[in-house]
């Protein structure tokens, strides 16, 4: 009785082994932190919850943008994106191009946003 009730003990802590290490690899959190490390692009948002921030990284820059509700011609969407940079010193090194790419992804996500940089960036585009 008490051999099975070791096995069964032994199973369980398998599975509960299993079960950590597979959230573990897929906690967002840390993809976010491997892509600045890696210099990557991730992105990282709840598109059902409107209350939730987005974040993403690129170029070992991260991001975050706060989104707001509005009205469109038929439906509440988001209307407004405010992107800030987490630090601002880790925007060395990116170009108007890389500002554009993250806007048309922004944009792949919420297609009626208008997308508002906040400083320093806004200073690098030329475009609103």
């Amino acid at each position: 009785m008490i051999v099975i009730m070791f096995r069964v003990l032994i199973v369980a802590a398998i599975i509960l082994l299993t079960y950590s290490i597979i959230q573990y690899f897929r906690n967002p959190q840390r993809l976010l932190e491997n892509a600045k490390q890696t210099k990557g692009f991730y992105y990282l948002d709840e598109q059902g919850n409107s209350k939730k921030n987005i974040r993403f990284v690129y170029k070992g820059c991260q991001f975050e943008g706060e989104k707001y509700v509005g009205t469109t011609e038929s439906s509440f969407e988001i209307v407004d994106i405010y992107v800030t940079v987490v630090n601002p010193l880790e925007l060395q090194g990116l170009t108007r191009e890389d500002l554009y790419f993250l806007e048309q992804e922004l944009l792949i996500h919420y297609p009626h946003a208008t997308i508002n940089w906040k400083h320093p960036i806004n200073k690098l585009l030329l475009t609103n």
